[in-house]
């Protein structure tokens, strides 16, 4: 009992010792940090201002260069960190530094052109004007180190007017035989060219003296040459075809990096050359004279003695477009000696290249394989993930198994950025080669297990559903790794959506009882969320299986006193639906016949009529976001809420969908989240959709007239360019039509009043009933013009072009106060013709359009087609597959692809039918006329 006493209080006394060496470490480093005193803490404007009158003291500036260069330093820093110089202030100060140009000191020197950048723009531009004098005095001196520092602060400070006036003194530094000099002249001469377009009008006329300064023997002046030259020249496609040919054939350019500069000007006019269409071929070597010249010189610059020159060449090589293999062989080789190189900046950049190669052109990099795996071990994780990317592009069939070993060692070590690179690798290389899913599907599952983030776990689960979706066979083992991950899966979002998807697809495999038990399990162990997402997903199971409808009603009933009330009420309605069509319709096991073994078995499915599949499988026939705009055109329209009429989803407006832009392969979500959910993952919400007829209802004349049936997409009916832009929108009623015209005023010293748009047309159906003008359009407004159509409903519906003409006053007024100047004058101004055709009467749905289709031809939608998924509709063509059996036993198949036209004109169909008989698929088609 002593000794273990003496031992405790040994290792306490240990302790109390380290601690106190640390402590004492701790306090040292604290002091060394206390003695530290920045010189420019704590200071005062006013000190450093009374400071700075030193500069007006000849003796002072003479014998104390280093005094003032520190006074300088201090105004420097607080101008750079807030504590800005009034107007005042700065002409002073600016003042007393130009007299320290009487100091030959060289570091005082550099203090004050330093300070004169810094400081000009806050002073008087008169006030800088003085200080050009002593520029250009150090300009035309002997000291090397004056003249280059004062061409940069020239460059900063001169306009137009006084660049005319030096122009002589800036050519001949261009040109001089200083190389610091020179490059200062260049370099200022670049910045001048972009200062504004008076003074790039000055710097073209140097372009002798830059030609002349690109046969310097100085590195950097031919690299600061190259640049002007090519600033002057970009807007010249034969000029700079002229220049680089002449660059690339002289052997003149001994810089590496003007030689890189030419490189990148010559894989910019050979893109140019591909875009614009003056390639005749896909071959560079077999194209116009400048297409073989510029390849050529690529060509060449790969054994370039630059290791800079050398990689330059290669990239641009492999980022030609349309490049033939043998013309791209030359740059991969390149690469490939790149990727063994000892400096990591060179693996990781030819890393990169071959990446970018591979996409394209997979076998031209399959011979850089062995040294692509020797990079998988590589000390920088930015390569070796490269690496396996790249091999799973360029990997055969039968490596991929290999490939799997040295990637599942290496995952475990990197972040989870690199991870989701490499899963949609895997997800890529499974779509090349579906017969390996089992073993890429596994793999990915496993990972599911393994410590991750959100992100990483989320990019492998839209991996598998993707791959579900595009290599059907594996839709089994995926779904039941699903279940196995959600068994312990902490991120609620996925666990809800990969629930909602065995609910889809579950139901239809071999034998859907079996994800039964994976699905209860979250009802009993898991938050509110995905309890209620389990009750909807067993709803789904019940409604497409009859077999299974007793055991999982006797399932969900335990869920009827859940405590959260979205689950409890899918529950009971469940339960409730469940019940009705299991009395309607029992179910009844079919008879086992053992001398009927091969038989095909009896599909588990509802009858027709069933309630359960109506209830819990059918949709709405619109989005949750489309009912949402529906319902709120509803209630915008005049006494909309007073009406007796009740509220059905036919009698809701027509709400049309327009195509929007596709978005990138990378940003689409393969689970099919909604929109709230993918703004909750992404960051980003949708932009809120205006109703186009709430300017319509905000007019009590117009909204008199009744409720808008649709309106139209707006039609130009004036160039963007003019100085009245105008636009229409056809706003559709049952008996007439409101055309608004957004009319927009783009002259700056003209106010327009009492704006309307005259429509005149020859019709029997149309007739002008009145219009409303705009009455007010200052410059850069734009304000709306009504005009009233209306519609003869007993002639027969007809196309019609109305001549269209706008017609305004013309109020004079003073661009800066915006005061009228003058009374106003009457203008007419002709506008493009408007048509109102009978498309414009049409509200397009492709719901609908799917649903004709498939009438028409009475045949049966496959895969799921027969409906479009919410959000969807009008966005992108949705295919429809169908299926059938003509009289006779003839086996049809069809696809059919319904697309909405982006003027709102209508739906466009696209069919093509299959059979054994050419008259039966030619008869099936006719159907649809």
């Amino acid at each position: 009992m002593e000794s273990q006493q003496e031992e405790g209080l040994t290792i306490n006394t240990l302790m109390k010792e380290v601690q106190g060496t640390l402590d004492k470490f701790k306090l040292e480093d604290d002091n060394g940090m206390a003695d530290y005193y920045s010189p420019y803490a704590n200071l005062e404007k006013a000190q450093v201002l009374h400071e700075a009158r030193c500069f007006h003291d000849p003796a002072a500036v003479r014998e104390s260069p280093r005094k003032c260069c520190t006074v300088i330093a201090q105004l420097l820093h607080l101008t750079n960190t807030g504590q800005y110089l009034n107007s005042a202030e700065a002409t002073e100060v600016f003042f007393g530094v130009t007299k320290l140009f009487m100091s030959d000191d060289a570091s005082l020197r550099r203090m004050v052109y330093l300070f004169i950048k810094d400081v000009a723009e806050t002073c008087n531009p008169d006030d800088v004007i003085i200080v050009t004098s002593s520029l250009t005095k150090d300009m035309t001196c002997d000291v090397d180190l004056y003249r280059a520092n004062a061409l940069r602060v020239l460059a900063r400070i001169v306009d137009a007017a006084m660049l005319g006036a030096i122009e002589r003194y800036v050519k001949q530094a261009v040109v001089d035989s200083s190389g610091q000099v020179s490059s200062a002249a260049l370099v200022s001469a670049t910045h001048l060219f972009e200062k504004n377009a008076e003074s790039a009008a000055i710097v073209k006329r140097w372009i002798g003296e830059t030609t002349e300064a690109t046969q310097s023997p100085n590195e950097m002046v031919q690299f600061h040459a190259m640049q002007l030259l090519y600033q002057i020249k970009k807007h010249d496609r034969l000029g700079m075809q002229k220049l680089v040919t002449q660059f690339s054939q002289r052997n003149t350019l001994k810089s590496p990096l003007a030689l890189v500069l030419l490189v990148r000007y010559t894989a910019k006019l050979l893109h140019d050359e591909v875009s614009e269409g003056r390639l005749p071929g896909t071959s560079f070597q077999n194209g116009s004279n400048f297409s073989r010249a510029g390849y050529a010189f690529l060509e060449a610059s790969l054994r370039h003695k630059s290791e800079m020159v050398v990689y330059e060449a290669a990239k641009a090589i492999c980022a030609l477009p349309n490049i033939e293999p043998q013309e791209l062989a030359p740059a991969v080789n390149v690469m490939q000696l790149f990727l063994s190189s000892p400096k990591p900046a060179v693996r990781f950049a030819a890393m990169k290249t071959v990446s970018q190669v591979a996409v394209n052109h997979p076998r031209m990099v399959s011979k850089c394989n062995e040294d692509l795996e020797a990079l998988i071990a590589d000390a920088n994780r930015s390569i070796a993930t490269l690496a396996i990317t790249t091999l799973l592009k360029t990997g055969s069939e039968n490596s991929v198994d290999r490939l799997l070993k040295q990637i599942s060692v290496f995952l475990s070590e990197i972040p989870d950025e690199y991870k989701i690179t490499i899963v949609k690798s895997l997800q890529r290389l499974c779509l090349t080669y579906p017969a390996k899913h089992r073993v890429l599907v596994g793999f990915l599952s496993n990972f599911l297990r393994e410590e991750g983030g959100f992100e990483f776990k989320r990019s492998i689960v839209n991996s598998i559903v993707s791959l579900i979706k595009a290599v059907p066979e594996t839709t089994e083992s995926s779904l039941l790794h699903l279940c196995e991950f959600i068994e312990d899966c902490e991120f609620t979002m996925l666990s809800t959506q990969i629930l909602h998807l065995l609910g889809e697809l579950g139901p239809t495999t071999a034998a859907p009882a079996r994800y039964i038990r994976f699905i209860y399990n979250r009802v009993i162990l898991e938050n509110s969320a995905v309890r209620a997402a389990a009750v909807a997903a067993l709803s789904k199971f019940a409604a497409r299986c009859p077999s299974l409808r007793t055991s999982i009603v006797a399932l969900l009933k335990r869920s009827l006193d859940d405590e959260d009330d979205e689950t409890r009420d899918r529950a009971s309605v469940a339960v409730s639906v469940l019940k009705g069509a299991m009395e309607e319709f029992p179910y009844v096991p079919p008879v086992e016949d053992p001398e009927a073994a091969e038989a095909e078995p009896v599909p588990d499915v509802p009858k027709a009529g069933d309630p359960a599949a109506y209830v819990l499988l059918q949709g709405l026939p619109m989005s949750f976001d489309r009912l949402d705009r529906s319902i709120r055109a509803y209630v915008q329209a005049p006494a909309a809420m007073a009406s007796a009429e009740q509220l059905t989803l036919n009698t809701l407006p027509v709400v049309e969908e327009h195509a929007e832009p596709e978005p990138a392969a990378d940003e689409v979500d393969d689970m099919g989240a909604d929109a709230a959910l993918k703004a909750a993952v992404t960051g980003k919400e949708e932009k809120e959709v205006v109703d186009p007829a709430a300017a319509v209802y905000a007019i009590p004349e117009l909204a008199s007239l009744g409720r808008v049936f649709r309106s139209s997409p707006a039609t130009e009916l004036s160039e963007e360019e003019t100085e009245y832009v105008v636009r229409c929108i056809k706003h559709v009623m049952p008996d007439h039509i409101i055309l608004q015209f957004k009319i927009q005023n783009t002259v700056e010293d003209q106010r327009l009043v009492n704006c309307t748009v005259a429509v005149e047309g020859e019709s029997e159906c149309f007739e002008v009933a009145g219009e409303i003008a705009a009455e007010s359009i200052k410059y850069g407004e734009t304000q709306d013009a009504f005009t009233v159509i209306h519609r003869n409903t007993d002639a027969p519906l007809a196309p019609c072009n109305f001549e269209c003409i706008l017609r305004f006053g013309v109020v004079q007024v003073d661009p800066k106060s915006g005061e009228d100047e003058s009374e106003p004058f009457d203008e007419e101004y002709p506008l493009e013709e408007l048509e109102i055709a009978t498309s414009d009467f049409m509200a397009k749905k492709q719901e609908d359009a799917v649903a004709a289709v498939i009438d028409f031809l009475g045949m049966q939608p496959c895969d799921g087609t027969g409906h479009i998924k919410p959000g969807e509709g009008g966005k992108k063509p949705h295919m429809l597959h169908l299926s059938g059996v003509f009289v006779g036993g003839t086996s049809v198949l069809a696809r059919a692809q319904v697309a909405a036209q982006g003027d709102a004109s209508g739906v466009l169909l696209k069919i093509a039918v299959r059979s054994d008989d050419a008259t039966v698929s030619r008869m099936v088609a006719d159907c649809i006329r």
